[in-house]
């Protein structure tokens, strides 16, 4: 009975007041200094870097007040130069804070070296896509007497026979000698 009479009494909703009070200051307090550590509502706009070069790239980021991190640049890209920006994230004309990493791919001098698969003696058909699908291109098709019709007999590059394992670029054009299924007399 006692703690329900103190429930009502002026001394608790006076503290209780004060209380509310208190903590409606606090958190107000709180929003302000927050909204201005975050910088809220300023914004930087982020520069069109694709195409440029880092130097030039590093120069428009510097004077945003922004930071930059090479993330990769295993891809090449042969409709831009070497050595320059061919994405980034966040994309120019996005809204962001000051201070903040724009990641940056950069296009490497050429296209990486690959190892040419073994497709000797396998048929034209399954040679094609294995090669493909690592970025070699099939140029002239050229066929010789063998027994095995659409078998790859040899793989040249540049008119050069060349061995599995050789180390090519990517995108290279291989020529293919094919069996035209006629034995050899």
């Amino acid at each position: 009975m006692n703690f329900i009479k103190f429930l009502f009494s002026k001394s608790f909703i006076k503290q209780l007041m004060f209380a509310c009070i208190a903590l409606v200051i606090f958190g107000f307090l709180t929003l302000k200094w927050l909204k201005s550590y975050t910088n809220h509502g300023a914004f930087v706009t982020v520069p069109p870097l694709t195409g440029k070069t880092y130097k030039a790239a590093q120069a428009l980021i510097i004077a945003q007040n922004l930071r930059s991190e090479v993330q990769d640049s295993s891809n090449y890209n042969p409709n831009y130069p070497k050595g320059a920006i061919i994405e980034q994230d966040p994309i120019a004309g996005s809204q962001v804070k000051a201070g903040r990493k724009i990641y940056l791919i950069l296009n490497p001098s050429s296209y990486r070296t690959l190892p040419v698969p073994d497709v000797i003696r396998r048929t034209f058909r399954q040679a094609k896509p294995t090669l493909e699908t690592l970025g070699f291109q099939i140029g002239t098709l050229v066929y010789r007497d063998d027994l095995g019709k659409d078998e790859v007999l040899e793989l040249r590059h540049n008119g050069q026979i060349i061995e599995a394992g050789t180390m090519l670029p990517k995108t290279s054009i291989l020529d293919l000698v094919l069996g035209n299924g006629i034995r050899k007399q």
